[in-house]
């Protein structure tokens, strides 16, 4: 989906016709998705590099971020989570993008959302007015969000209600650490991960587990076996009653 088109294909064949904001959701890791043609690409747009015949996600995000506008378009795409961590020239193409300064947010959704798949997903946020002579040239950090716990659940599939997409995008507004939900990551920080963008990496979800008083629960099993060897001893009786 593209909306705001800035200027069309001069001729055609030209140019990229160029857009404020770029949303989609492509094929997971497609298969054979045109690498022989990326490598002549007449608009030069993987000029970061060029993603792996077999899994064509950063082709699209590539694509998507040559066809925003330059110094102010931007873009969300959906992708599975291993465009955030694989190796490889997709590793390399991750770099690129993040020491451009262009990747803004990373947001992790729940699973099950999509009936063609069970698997998370995620959203990539990528903001081009981040370069140099844009107007948050200056934002260096990028967001991460983990979204992925809160979620309606459905017989079939998961949805996500206006609540939680209303918290997530005030999340990524705000651009504050929330506890067990959102992590403002600097990119010294990403640089150091070297540049592995793995949401438990950034957003730190461990629930501590709650401390078990011993001596408590051996005094409630003690309590249990007492109850329980009097009922015993009831019912014994009862039977003997019975027996008469």
């Amino acid at each position: 989906m593209v909306q705001h088109p800035h200027q069309s294909c001069a001729g055609g064949k030209d140019r990229l016709m160029k857009f404020n904001v770029v949303v989609a959701n492509p094929p997971f890791s497609l298969d054979k998705w045109g690498q022989d043609e990326a490598e002549n690409d007449r608009f030069n747009r993987f000029w970061r590099g060029i993603p792996p015949k077999s899994k064509g996600d950063y082709a699209f995000i590539s694509h998507m971020i040559e066809a925003a506008l330059e110094k102010e378009g931007r873009v969300a795409v959906v992708a599975p989570h291993g465009v955030l961590f694989r190796g490889g020239a997709e590793g390399r193409i991750r770099r690129r993008l993040i020491e451009d300064n262009l990747l803004d947010a990373v947001i992790g959704l729940p699973a099950n959302l999509f009936p063609t798949t069970g698997i998370p997903v995620a959203i990539l946020v990528f903001d081009r007015s981040r370069e140099k002579g844009g107007t948050n040239e200056k934002r260096r950090d990028v967001v991460f969000i983990d979204a992925s716990r809160e979620y309606e659940s459905g017989k079939n599939q998961n949805t996500l209600a206006e609540g939680h997409i209303e918290k997530i995008v005030a999340t990524y507004e705000a651009r504050k650490d929330v506890d067990k939900y959102a992590h403002v990551a600097s990119f010294e920080e990403i640089q150091e991960n070297d540049f592995n963008l793995n949401i438990p990496r950034y957003v730190d979800t461990f629930e501590e587990e709650e401390e078990i008083d011993i001596d408590a629960v051996q005094r409630e099993i003690d309590q249990l076996e007492k109850e329980l060897a009097e009922v015993r001893a009831k019912m014994a009786q009862k039977l003997a009653e019975i027996e008469r």
